[in-house]
């Protein structure tokens, strides 16, 4: 299928749900920790059952975190984020999935009760007594020097980056809504998920065997590509130039 005729199929569509990963927001700056000489490869893994037990893996994890932090505090959403807003505008998202915790999608604009985040988000921290929520950069700005990791100030409990943790059982409303939506799906569109990762690779899926039509637009191949009617690799930005076009001359 070329991007002409996948245009003219999701032209008129109303309940399209997009699924993004990491390769959207690469484009607005955000690193790719997983590559070579990234953050994930200097740091060892912080399991969350060692986050709760112990003040060593606690401080090592808020270190990785406040440098991660660093990295995309100040990055912006691009074309790909401002496009699925778009959809929205028009009444055709039924909903956004997103693996990402740059939290870039809400400042894009999407609503939040069409956005799942099954990984979390780093633009907040959580408390893992009470459940208090602190905006992230409240809590990133006290991570200075030779620092502790924080606790909540109102119960004394363990504060953590609102995000799922190895060893962390993922959230189950987000699983749920997640589900839900790819069941519910007319169009649901993969963008920049290498979609190696499980369970959030299970939702494509999902959609697929629910009589969705299934698109994969990513840099390189994904296990999936088969599976899916429509394919496209490239940068994601260009992909929505073109796409946006062709809707628009449409």
């Amino acid at each position: 299928m070329t991007l002409e005729a996948f245009a003219a199929k999701i032209r008129a569509c109303r309940d399209i749900v997009f699924f993004t990963g990491a390769g959207i927001s690469t484009e607005s700056g955000v690193p790719d920790f997983r590559s070579p000489g990234g953050i994930w490869t200097r740091y060892s893994p912080v399991y969350f059952d060692d986050f709760v037990s112990s003040a060593e893996a606690r401080l090592r994890y808020w270190k990785m975190k406040s440098e991660t932090h660093k990295l995309y505090k100040n990055v912006h959403p691009n074309i790909g984020h401002y496009a699925i807003k778009t959809f929205e505008e028009k009444g055709q998202l039924l909903g956004l999935i997103t693996q990402n915790v740059d939290g870039l999608h809400r400042i894009a604009g999407v609503s939040k009760e069409k956005i799942v985040e099954l990984h979390g988000t780093d633009r907040q921290v959580t408390c893992l007594g009470c459940g208090k929520l602190f905006p992230g950069e409240e809590i990133y700005q006290t991570l200075v020097g030779d620092f502790s990791p924080p606790v909540c100030d109102q119960c004394g409990g363990f504060l953590k980056p609102a995000t799922i943790s190895f060893g962390q059982s993922m959230p189950v409303e987000a699983m749920r809504r997640a589900q839900e939506l790819s069941e519910s799906a007319e169009v649901f569109i993969v963008i920049g998920s290498s979609l190696q990762v499980q369970p959030a690779a299970s939702f494509p899926v999902l959609a697929k065997q629910g009589g969705a039509f299934l698109a994969i637009i990513n840099r390189d191949p994904t296990p999936l590509d088969s599976l899916a009617d429509f394919n496209h690799r490239g940068a994601i930005g260009d992909f929505f130039k073109e796409l946006n076009r062709l809707i628009t001359d449409g």
